[in-house]
């Protein structure tokens, strides 16, 4: 199928110079069809397409200041900005070195220049069931900060997707920064990213798992999937598999058979439902022994 694109339709563009400004113009609004973006490289392909309604107003995010950091610290963990790109948070030395599988997770969102362009906040609040980063950071207990005219309040990232394309962001608020707590002692975490063509295509599956061992026990373990359920998920049965156990080759099996079926995957063009079940299978368990092995 060929795919026209056409120029952008019109409406009206706002830079605002201050978090203040942007969430004065969103409180100001009355639900009036405003768009915010940071990035861009979603909302801008998307317009030109005409996939989604061109709203009357789009705020661009990118003019406001100090939005753009990575900061980690052993009492609060570590904090990430509205617009630091995924390209700093993939290759940043405090996310190597403390949340690998975020970094991983990171670079495996698409190409160079969007991953320069585009921002790790804008990936999850376009809430596709795909993200490549969500994953990750259910896995990690992640928090956002989100703040209106009204105050501050945090979601938790398991609570914020709440179906395709949809969030639990009232229309006036922002997301502010992520919030992941420090990894347990001896926590390990992987993420596994299925595609055709690697990061250049959406998942076909997302699986991440962080495990904590103990004493030869699993005192801890997340397992999270990706594109295989309305929203992105945790894979809560298959973690209780391995919860308290010794690490086994037929509980690890278990565990990886058992979020296959928690999974809710749908047939499209780039794969049956079938299929990512059985790939939910495969990656899970390829991803707990990962995480054992390192």
């Amino acid at each position: 199928m060929v795919t026209f694109y056409r120029r952008l339709p019109k409406f009206d563009y706002i830079k605002p110079k201050s978090m203040d400004e942007a969430l004065d113009l969103l409180g100001e609004s009355n639900n009036r069809d405003v768009k915010v973006y940071a990035g861009g490289t979603d909302v801008i392909p998307r317009l030109k397409s005409r996939l989604i309604q061109t709203p009357r107003v789009l705020i661009d995010l990118k003019g406001i200041p100090d939005l753009d950091y990575i900061e980690h610290n052993e009492k609060d963990g570590l904090r990430i900005g509205a617009l630091a790109t995924i390209s700093s948070v993939a290759h940043s030395p405090l996310v190597k070195e403390n949340f690998w599988m975020l970094s991983q997770s990171a670079g495996s969102i698409a190409s160079t220049q969007v991953q320069n362009r585009g921002t790790i906040v804008g990936n999850i609040c376009n809430a596709v069931p795909s993200a490549d980063s969500a994953p990750a950071l259910l896995c990690l207990g992640a928090k956002l900060s989100c703040v209106s005219s009204r105050g501050e309040r945090t979601i938790d990232i398991e609570d914020f997707f709440t179906g395709p394309n949809q969030t639990a962001l009232n229309p006036d608020e922002l997301v502010k920064e992520i919030r992941i707590p420090n990894m347990p002692f001896q926590g390990k975490g992987t993420y596994i990213k299925l595609s055709p063509r690697s990061r250049m295509d959406l998942a076909v599956v997302g699986v991440g798992a962080m495990i904590v061992q103990d004493k030869g026990l699993i005192q801890d373990v997340r397992i999270a999937l990706g594109a295989v359920a309305p929203t992105p998920m945790r894979a809560k049965r298959a973690e209780d598999v391995l919860k308290g156990e010794k690490v086994h080759a037929k509980t690890v099996l278990k565990a990886a058979e058992t979020a296959s079926a928690e999974s809710k995957p749908i047939d499209d063009h780039r794969a049956s439902a079938e299929y990512r079940k059985m790939m939910v299978e495969a990656l899970v368990k390829r991803a707990i022994n990962n995480t054992l092995s390192n």
